[in-house]
């Protein structure tokens, strides 16, 4: 199918796909067992599954955490925090937590929903009017619940903030906002909107501090409403505090698939629209959150923090996302085992990161990383983490092998079909200067034999690659940010295209 309708169709082909499966095969299900005590042993196989884990994906650091029956059991870390340092993580050190701040910010709306000050069905434009989608009929519809459902059919559209990031405030990425429609009908698909996630954070924040602007008012709201009341002391917005504390260094393969220290100042893009993605934290801080999503709304002294009706709406399912999984507001609910897993897990450049906990067995744990490919610890971890509760057969270490040998064959293989440095005789065809009116500026230059696009915010030196069609595409190949493919066009202008699943940008000589 075409890229557009697959990135659409993902969970729906996941809801075909994960009933085909071998005739007579029956999946491992832990319903009904009892889990076990993580006692020293049980850690320790956690603990080697995540040193084996970092060597076979190059990832330098990672940090856990464990909780069962409301006690931190195990926070620290392994590895270091940043290549060429044998300073090792711990359970205090920082990462960007990415998406994980979703729940976050559910909970803050959660939170105002117990104070009476909104439902899960107020429409949106009744508590921020100044909220807006490309259409006037689509915004009515729109309520609380659907800004961070994933179920209202807006498309990523992630290539907006992401390369015109330098300009960019919480006003203007709302916005932009209010220039995108719906790709699919409510309810019908399950489609991830980072704006949409952020206009939920904003939304609260205007409600809490009206007077404020948007990114304040939810820094603010967080802070009194989140991060004071489960004495999060450490979880911060502000980048320039994390980077100056105990922190983990960004990394991911360089172009040969070597480890190197990856491009931070992308991460810089989510400062805008945070509410989606923009929290640094810890793992011993995080699990004062999930300990209060197990002990279903109290503190550690007993004392109510939230009623429990509304904490636990946000796990309810809004749209499927495949046979066993379900998206809610801010959270996943996988039941592929037999038991409901609740998680939501964290994706940046160089950070990848999962929270996870089982409400039945009052168990819970947090999964940092420092590198790509961070995501493939993280994923195989939730089902680790089974295994050592249930005396599961052991799958999770000979699935994370095979991932990490299949990524980096990928990465070997497209490795083979690039030049770099890039053909000097197609590089000296650029333009020196490309624009586009959603993406910005392109600077071409050359350094030695090396070809630079700078883009503003951030630059990278690229690749070339001649394509079966004959088209030549430029591609970053900077660590973190690599792969981001510019086709040349054929027409008498000079232009360079690159794309999303659903959308086409091009930029023109200028």
């Amino acid at each position: 199918m075409a890229d557009a309708i697959a990135e659409k169709r993902g969970a729906q082909d996941a809801l075909v796909f994960g009933r085909l499966l071998p005739k007579g095969y029956t999946r491992e299900s832990f319903a009904g067992k009892k889990a076990n005590t993580l006692d020293q042993a049980r850690i320790a196989e956690l603990d080697r599954f995540i040193i084996q884990a970092e060597k076979l994906t190059g990832v330098p650091g990672v940090s856990l955490s464990l909780i069962q029956d409301g006690n931190v059991i195990f926070a620290d870390g392994f590895g270091v925090k940043e290549l060429g340092s044998s300073e090792k993580p711990d359970g205090d050190t920082l990462y960007i937590i990415a998406s994980n701040t979703k729940a976050l910010t559910t909970l803050f709306l959660a939170k105002l929903v117990d104070e009476h000050r909104m439902t899960w069905d107020t429409p949106v434009t009744t508590l921020f009017p100044e909220f807006r989608l490309g259409n006037a009929e689509t915004t009515k519809s729109v309520l609380v619940k659907n800004l961070i459902c994933a179920c209202t059919g807006m498309p990523r559209q992630d290539l907006e903030w992401i390369y015109e990031y330098g300009n960019m405030t919480p006003e203007s990425s709302m916005a932009l906002l209010g220039t995108m429609q719906p790709t699919s009908k409510f309810g019908e698909l399950f489609q991830y909107s980072n704006l949409m996630a952020a206009a939920a954070g904003y939304t609260a924040a205007h409600v809490v501090h009206p007077e404020m602007e948007l990114g304040a008012g939810y820094d603010h709201g967080m802070q009194s409403y989140v991060f004071d009341p489960l004495q999060m002391k450490a979880t911060t917005f502000n980048f320039a505090t994390a980077l100056a504390g105990n922190h983990a260094t960004a990394h991911a393969p360089d172009v040969d698939g070597k480890p190197a220290k990856a491009l931070m100042a992308v991460n810089y893009a989510v400062i805008p629209v945070r509410p989606a993605g923009g929290g640094w934290s810890s793992v011993r801080d995080m699990s004062k959150y999930v300990s209060m999503e197990l002990a279903e709304g109290k503190l550690p002294d007993g004392k109510a923090y939230i009623s429990k009706g509304p904490l636990l709406e946000r796990r309810e399912p809004q749209v499927w996302i495949d046979k066993d999984v379900s998206y809610g507001m801010g959270l996943v609910v996988d039941t592929t085992y037999g038991v409901p897993v609740v998680h939501h897990g964290g994706d940046l450049i160089g950070y990848h990161s999962d929270m996870m906990w089982l409400p039945q067995q009052n168990v819970g744990a947090i999964i940092l990383t420092n590198g790509d490919p961070g995501w493939l610890i993280r994923t195989r971890f939730r089902r680790k983490l089974l295994e050592v509760l249930f005396d599961g057969h052991p799958e999770a270490d000979a699935l994370l092998e095979a991932d990490a040998k299949s990524f980096f064959a990928s990465m070997a293989a497209e490795r083979k079909l690039l030049t770099v440095p890039a053909d000097a005789s197609e590089s000296a065809k650029l333009a020196r200067h490309y624009s586009n009116a959603s993406l910005g500026e392109i600077a071409v230059s050359t350094s030695g034999p090396s070809t630079i696009f700078d883009f503003g915010e951030w630059k990278s030196e690229m690749a070339s690659r001649k394509n079966p069609d004959g088209t030549i595409s430029f591609i970053t190949i900077v660590p973190g940010v690599s792969g981001a493919e510019f086709v040349v066009g054929s027409g008498p202008k000079r232009t360079l295209t690159i794309r999303d699943a659903q959308h086409e940008y091009i930029f023109e000589d200028r």
